[in-house]
């Protein structure tokens, strides 16, 4: 055949020859064409469960958005962003195996699926690829390029697998020779043999989503438990420490999740708005309420499936009245009156008023807080024992002396006036007379008993009650103009305490205008 010039008859003995040599290299043995046909179904099989696993995956996750909206709700984006691309990238290889298995009676009938023709006639033609081989190409680069993109700079290896397993660079082939990628994997190649790599190319999309999803969520935890997100807090064992005492608490180490939003939280019996709960805290006001120790009960409410998982809140502060008055006093003046009730505020800096008593002779406790009535008796001074109870039990005590003193001598008054004063003589015959302290801390009711008058050329005449008498009136009568009546030894008592004897009254002198 190497020789000279060949007949005709030789030249169609080679053509066969060459025929029969191709037929043999394209007819593939039955049992190779039933092999590609069951690692098909296999890998189909095997697409089903991943389908299945990467489902549940999306659903747990959608739960945990539900539960904790600030914290999972990026990862579902990311996480939707690629279903998304993969579920459109597999239904369009789903349709290019739809279309192949179409153009056989049985799709398990693998030994008939030897031809080539059809991707040969789809994706190829005159050297070129197609509009339709063309998109096959688009395809993989978009679900390459769109995976990539979601995934930013983090999983680095996936990123390298992914651009691996779907990479359309040309090949190199065993002899040296390049070929576009397309023509290399599917031109020339059995249907089953294209089929089975298509199947393929479905499991390692769904095998790229699985470790994606995987890896958004590890990393996410792997975040979450780094020590990085933790912070020392600090617990005393009270809230107030008093000089010379040792401090005593706990160092705890809390997690900083400013994602994390609980679904309810209650504090003292009342719910908190939305708005209490800011970057993973829970931001609390209301009233201190009084002074003293308060208490902080409450719980949190998170909700994992279907319970919900409720956390306790139990805490105390200490209310301590609010600094806003000095305390000054004068040394001299610490004074409280026989025969008066004088209010007096009782307090121990720093503990409530429950944890406080007082005692003294004639102190006694009144409504409202540190708030108490000294009565003293006889005697020049009273001491005022205070005591206290610290948080820990401890008691802590201290004393004040107060002195004594009567009330001061009441002023004598007729019509209100005081001391030497000028009235008609028509007023003098009506007026009362009474009695006043002047300048006196106390408004204390006084209640003038009786009263001498002495007009000039007449006898002094006693009266009984605050009103001139009779006889006092027709002694009135005979005054003339510019006569000064006296009026004296005037008897008073303070109303409602008759028992308290008054120093004298000062008497009141009257100049007649009339």
């Amino acid at each position: 055949m190497a020789g000279g010039k060949q007949t005709a008859r030789q030249k169609m003995i080679n053509l066969m020859y060459l025929v029969f040599i191709a037929m043999l290299a394209l007819n593939m043995s039955k049992e190779v064409l039933s092999a590609f046909g069951l690692l098909n179904e296999r890998i189909e099989d095997s697409n089903i469960a991943a389908t299945e696993r990467n489902g549940a995956f999306m659903q747990g996750l959608a739960e945990k958005v539900d539960e904790q909206p600030a914290k999972y709700k990026p990862l579902m984006d990311q996480a939707e962003q690629i279903d998304k691309l993969s579920t459109e990238f597999n239904s369009y290889l789903e349709s290019l195996k739809a279309e192949m298995v179409a153009t056989v009676d049985d799709p398990k009938d693998y030994e008939v699926m030897d031809k080539t023709i059809h991707l040969d006639e789809k994706w190829f033609v005159g050297g070129k690829v197609t509009p339709e081989g063309q998109e096959f190409l688009d395809q993989i680069e978009k679900y390459r390029a769109g995976v990539i993109s979601v995934l930013g700079d983090s999983n680095k290896d996936i990123q390298a697998d992914i651009t691996k397993k779907f990479s359309t660079n040309p090949v190199m082939t065993r002899d040296d020779i390049e070929l576009p990628w397309i023509d290399y994997h599917y031109k020339g190649f059995p249907m089953v043999a294209s089929l089975t790599k298509i199947t393929q190319m479905q499991a390692d999309v769904k095998t790229i989503e699985s470790e994606v999803l995987s890896s958004m969520l590890a990393g996410k935890l792997k975040i979450e438990a780094s020590l990085t997100n933790f912070e020392a807090i600090v617990v005393p064992d009270k809230t107030a420490f008093f000089n010379g005492e040792d401090f005593t608490g706990r160092i705890i180490l809390g997690k900083k999740d400013k994602t994390l939003s609980a679904d309810k939280v209650i504090i003292n019996g009342k719910e908190l708005d939305a708005a209490s709960m800011q970057a993973g805290q829970t931001m609390l006001k209301f009233p201190a309420g009084s002074v003293g120790e308060q208490k902080i009960q409450g719980e949190f409410q998170f909700k994992e499936g279907d319970s919900i998982i409720k956390i306790p809140v139990t805490s105390s502060y200490a209310v301590v009245p609010k600094p806003n008055s000095a305390t000054i006093s004068a040394d001299k003046m610490n004074v409280v009156y026989r025969g008066v009730s004088n209010p007096m505020t009782i307090s121990f800096a720093g503990i409530p008023d429950n944890n406080v008593s007082a005692s003294a002779a004639g102190l006694s406790k009144t409504s409202g807080v540190g708030k108490y009535m000294m009565n003293p008796g006889t005697g020049r001074e009273v001491a005022i024992n205070v005591t206290g109870t610290l948080p820990d039990g401890t008691k802590v005590s201290d004393r004040a002396t107060f002195r004594i003193k009567d009330i001061p001598k009441p002023a004598g008054t007729i019509a209100g006036q005081v001391d030497n004063t000028a009235l008609p003589k028509a007023t003098v015959e009506i007026a009362s007379v009474g009695a006043v302290l002047e300048d006196f801390d106390f408004e204390l009711p006084i209640q003038v008993t009786s009263f001498k008058i002495k007009i000039p050329g007449q006898p002094s005449v006693s009266v009984n009650g605050t009103k001139l008498n009779d006889q006092a009136k027709n002694a009135l009568r005979k005054a003339k103009r510019g006569d000064g009546i006296q009026i004296f030894d005037i008897k008073a008592q303070i109303q409602g305490n008759s028992s308290y004897k008054l120093k004298g009254v000062s008497p009141v002198f009257v100049e007649l205008t009339n």
